[in-house]
């Protein structure tokens, strides 16, 4: 996959009005070329079914797409990385570290967990490294290692999602008390007598909005 053929491609039906308002929904800290979602993944929806074929991961080209300064290449290699995420490995993680730590913000931490956490289903070692995370200095760090488990429904590791949350107790930072809440409301559709019982031993611990959305699905 050519970098700079798929830099012209955005180029190419740039958009700059919906460039401003993009722009100015990310608080202006990222250049945009204008595309949504759909349209975005379109255009490079032939590249990754090629890139997969491959079964490599193409570390140069996602270096230089991180680095560009308009966020949908960034965009692009969340995408590239949830698609080629059996590809990964647990030395990878250095790698993906560096992108969360770069650029960050909630839009590229949010899609970064899904191949971390899919890692961490073949590779128990990933769970050891989310712990380590949940004690980091840089909340983005955190917030991962918080978010990572996401959509496990019968496959959440408990033990490990409790330990990182109270890794977090007693944050002023909003980033990480919403993901202590998110976490919790997306493991209670599962289970949510393990999510009551959690909050009933801690909630003297939790900020009030983690509590507030870690309880939007429970009954009173």
């Amino acid at each position: 996959m050519n970098y700079q053929k798929l830099q012209q491609k955005f180029l190419e039906n740039q958009n700059q009005v919906q460039a401003l308002q993009m722009k100015k929904y990310m608080r202006n800290q990222f250049d945009f070329y204008g595309y949504h979602s759909a349209d975005r993944k379109e255009i490079y929806h032939q590249d990754l079914l090629a890139e997969k074929k491959k079964k490599q991961v193409d570390w140069e080209l996602l270096e230089r797409a991180w680095n560009d300064s308009h966020r949908e290449l960034q965009y692009f290699v969340c995408d590239y990385l949830i698609a080629m995420k059996k590809f990964l490995k647990f030395e990878d993680l250095p790698k993906l570290r560096h992108f969360i730590l770069q650029k960050s913000w909630w839009d590229t931490i949010d899609s970064l967990i899904k191949p971390i956490g899919y890692l961490g289903l073949k590779d128990n070692r990933v769970g050891k490294e989310m712990l380590k995370w949940s004690k980091d200095s840089n909340f983005w760090i955190r917030r991962t290692a918080i978010e990572h488990q996401l959509l496990r429904k019968e496959k959440m590791d408990t033990e490990l999602l409790k330990q990182i949350i109270k890794n977090n107790f007693n944050s002023e930072e909003f980033f990480i008390n919403k993901a202590i809440g998110w976490a919790l409301r997306d493991y209670s559709k599962t289970n949510p007598a393990w999510v009551k019982e959690f909050l009933g031993e801690y909630k003297n611990q939790m900020a009030p909005l983690s509590i507030k959305e870690a309880s939007k699905y429970l009954d009173d």
